[in-house]
């Protein structure tokens, strides 16, 4: 998709070509009253594609990682400001899980619903059985104004208020999450 559209909502053209996962996402933000802004664009695999998205929509893009422990009988997904490094030391500690490693693409489809390059907080609405825990950083949680993350798929960006995040879509997907605070180096 080379053209780049912002709609108020769910996007109103091409529903047909999107994925079930995008659209259930677009239902779930709906039901629940969230008010927020889809920007389409071209398939955003990097934070530095990212980037763009951040410039459009004036609203910073968190980095969201699907990890999981040696055993791969846990999982996490991380979410922590764009520009923070992430050293697995420091998150082992706090959640007392050593030897973090990135879980398998089969993995984050299963649980989330979601390919590599579009880990995203909505993947949570599938995981109805909580097998992922999700881990936050405290500077994203202090943080106020909205914010954009993918509706499971890299070629769509949607943009919400932290507290519409905070206090009805991860309420909603029946998720808790743990505040861990990451060091900048």
């Amino acid at each position: 998709m080379d053209k780049t559209t912002i709609y108020k909502g769910r996007p109103t053209d091409g529903n047909d070509s999107r994925c079930d996962a995008e659209l259930a996402v677009y239902d779930f933000l709906d039901k629940l009253g969230v008010d927020y802004m889809t920007y389409c664009h071209r398939a955003a695999f990097t934070m530095e594609e990212c980037a763009a998205v951040r410039d459009e929509l004036g609203v910073p893009v968190f980095k969201n990682l699907f990890l999981t422990n040696r055993q791969q009988t846990q999982f996490f997904l991380l979410m922590l400001p764009a520009d923070k490094p992430f050293k697995t030391k420091y998150l082992s500690s706090q959640i007392g899980c050593a030897r973090l490693s990135f879980a398998s693409p089969e993995m984050m489809e299963k649980y989330l619903h979601i390919r590599p390059g579009a880990v995203s907080p909505m993947g949570l609405i599938f995981d109805t059985e909580k097998h992922v825990r999700l881990i936050i950083d405290k500077d994203l949680a202090e943080g106020e104004g909205r914010y954009a993350c993918h509706p499971c798929v890299n070629t769509a960006s949607v943009s919400m208020s932290l507290s519409d995040l905070f206090d009805k879509v991860l309420p909603a997907t029946g998720h808790d999450f743990t505040l861990v605070e990451l060091k900048p180096e």
